[in-house]
């Protein structure tokens, strides 16, 4: 056997050694080390006189003759593979890369075409009566075929035109999802439900798809509420801004805004609609202006009720109505151990102070001796830091601050002031040093409550211990409460 032949499968094997065992690991670096491999493979058959281009010499011993023809079909072959590997590493976007498809169609073109020279100038088979009857051939097929087909143009128009790509929130057809793959055949979509989803290119080529990791810095939130028509659109419409305004985590550009959508049998429709900067906000802040919307339309006392029942039939009214700052007192948490009849002692005890726009609530090194508890409008916490002013948190309806300066006669160290027009209700300690001396349970109930909020304590800027348990919050609320208050148990 010759030595060009001994040479020529000793770089083919080589070749593979390298292909099979990914060295160097650099990508690059491994297909430059192939390419030289080919070169000299290359080199060996054009100088030894096997030209891939005509039939293998050695016609006298059909054994080296036959050795020949395998050594130059594997130079096609080995041909096809680099320049596809050189298309994929050097030249496609890397997004195109993850996708893979168009890899797969130019790949299989590649080996198609490679597979045909070799043949014809190899072999010296009659291309021209194969490309013939394969033309034929490919008719017939791509009639059977015809939605595969139509998958794989369809999805390079996708990989061209790139309306998504791997890992971005789209909605396809109606299936929302994230987008795990996109191959020849078809997306797959993970959707919140934990399934897969498989769409068809062709049929994803053709419907409406929204992308809603586009742009990625903007998110857009909208929730429906049906209202009572029974209450004046102006204000809801009021209620449903201070809620969008009591979310934090809401940009500022786009505004948000609440609109009146439209009417139906028995409520009217408005629609709130907001925008945040990280898509994973989106769950987080819709719930939460559900619960903000809830509570600025109780503050609005706009009823709240199952629209599907019929109206009532209206009733004289009780001889006694319900006083409201006794609900307003109930829903802060430091009192919920409270009986009904506890709660109707306080309330008389409530002021009521209203501010605008812009007015200043509580400025830091202030002693608040006093309970504050939000009715309506907008609150807004604000800490310094190293960097400047910072925001910390929003308070709305039902929220309460200043409750570790009622229990304990702590200084708070933030600024709070007033994002909308808002109306708060405020209890003196001095009125509650009375109730806590008659009932010692329900102020180590209070204690107990708050100590375990110590995140809260912390946003509004009230120092805590440095061990920040629960018990060690609690035991330095209690021994605060009982100086405070000058409480002997």
């Amino acid at each position: 056997m010759n030595n060009p032949l001994i040479f020529g499968f000793a770089l083919v094997a080589f070749d593979v050694v390298v292909w099979r065992c990914a060295v160097p690991k650099n990508e690059v670096a491994r297909l430059l080390v192939r390419l030289c491999i080919y070169a000299a493979f290359s080199w060996l058959l054009f100088g030894s006189g096997l030209s891939p281009f005509s039939q293998a010499p050695y016609a006298d011993s059909r054994p080296q003759h036959l050795l020949g023809q395998v050594l130059e079909i594997i130079w096609w072959l080995m041909g096809a593979r680099l320049l596809s590997l050189a298309l994929d590493t050097l030249l496609l976007p890397q997004t195109w890369r993850r996708q893979r498809l168009f890899q797969d169609v130019f790949g299989a073109l590649v080996f198609l075409a490679a597979v045909v020279a070799a043949l014809g100038f190899v072999l010296e088979l009659p291309v021209r009566g194969l490309v013939a009857t394969s033309g034929a051939l490919a008719i017939v097929l791509g009639l059977a075929i015809q939605s595969t087909l139509s998958d794989v143009f369809a999805g390079i128009v996708i990989n061209t035109t790139e309306p998504y790509h791997i890992g971005n929130w789209v909605i396809i057809d109606g299936v929302e999802g994230k987008v795990l793959e996109m191959n020849w055949r078809a997306t797959h979509l993970l959707t919140s439900q934990g399934n897969i989803v498989i769409v068809p290119n062709a049929v994803a080529a053709k419907a409406k798809i929204t992308n809603s990791s586009r742009p990625p810095a903007l998110h857009g939130i909208t929730i429906l509420l049906e209202i009572t028509p029974e209450a004046r659109p102006s204000t809801v419409i009021a209620a449903l801004e201070a809620a969008l305004a009591g979310v934090r985590a809401v940009i500022v550009d786009p505004a948000p805004y609440a609109i009146v959508k439209r009417t139906s049998a028995n409520a009217i429709i408005y629609e709130a609609t907001a925008y945040v900067d990280d898509m994973s906000k989106k769950l987080a802040v819709t719930n939460e202006l559900y619960d903000l919307c809830y509570r600025q339309l109780a503050a609005a006392c706009v009823p709240l009720r199952p629209l599907g029942v019929g109206y009532p039939q209206p009733s004289p009214a009780p001889a006694q109505e319900t006083d409201p700052r006794i609900s307003l007192l109930r829903r802060v948490e430091i009192f919920a151990a409270l009986t009904q009849d506890e709660l109707k002692r306080l309330a008389p005890l409530l002021s009521r102070r209203d501010y605008e726009r812009g007015d200043t609530v509580v400025t830091p090194d202030k002693v608040l001796d006093e309970l504050t508890i939000v009715d309506s409008g907008v609150l807004s916490v604000v800490a310094e830091d190293a960097s400047g002013p910072v925001e910390v948190t929003r308070l709305g309806p039902g929220d309460a601050l200043g409750e570790a300066g009622l229990l304990a006669g702590m200084p708070a160290r933030v600024t709070i002031s007033a994002l909308t027009a808002s109306t708060v209700f405020q209890l003196n300690k001095d009125d509650l040093t009375p109730l806590l001396k008659d009932k010692p349970d329900v102020a180590r109930l209070m204690c107990q409550m708050l100590s375990r909020r110590s995140d809260t304590l912390n946003k509004l800027g009230t120092p805590t211990p440095v061990a920040q348990s629960e018990q060690s919050v609690f035991q330095w609320l209690w021994d605060g409460m009982r100086k405070l208050h000058d409480l002997t148990f």
